[in-house]
């Protein structure tokens, strides 16, 4: 097995565990929605500085988007949209040509160039969200509560 392929078997066994792990958050959350809200610490970046941290608004997405409200996940942190599309779509194409024993070889294949975009979309957001913050005063995670 070439060296390409192993780490695509590992992408694909890793993205299932984390979408089962995903599902079952989703399924706890669901029934003890007040739970997580007691867990959760503001960011020592934006407490400390006054600035969003390139992380800040990821558990704000990652809920909106759990709850069905992509336009809320993007605002809060468009890292978790892309994530989903780009991962789902991997999930869904590796899955596919697995089980058809590559017949159907639709399977996404892995590139550097995904983990470069992710990259480029946390530093123009983080650049974003501290403009609005600083010259506009438009602050757009403090309307979105989990």
């Amino acid at each position: 097995m070439r060296q390409r392929e192993k780490e695509e078997t590992a992408l694909f066994f890793t993205g299932w565990t984390l979408l089962a792990i995903l599902c079952l958050f989703w399924i706890f959350y669901r029934l003890f929605p007040g739970f997580f809200s007691s867990l959760l610490v503001p960011c020592l970046v934006k407490s400390t500085l006054g600035i969003y941290c390139p992380g800040c608004g990821g558990t704000r997405a990652a809920a909106a988007f759990l709850r069905g409200d992509f336009l809320t996940s993007f605002i809060c942190h468009p890292l978790v949209l892309y994530t989903a599309a780009v991962g789902g779509w991997f999930l869904i194409t590796q899955t596919i040509a697995r089980i058809s024993g590559r017949r159907l070889n639709i399977g996404m294949k892995y590139r550097d160039g995904y983990i470069w975009a992710a990259l480029v979309i946390v530093i123009v957001n983080f650049i974003v969200k501290n403009l609005l913050l600083f010259l506009w005063h438009v602050d757009l995670l403090k309307d979105f509560h989990l």
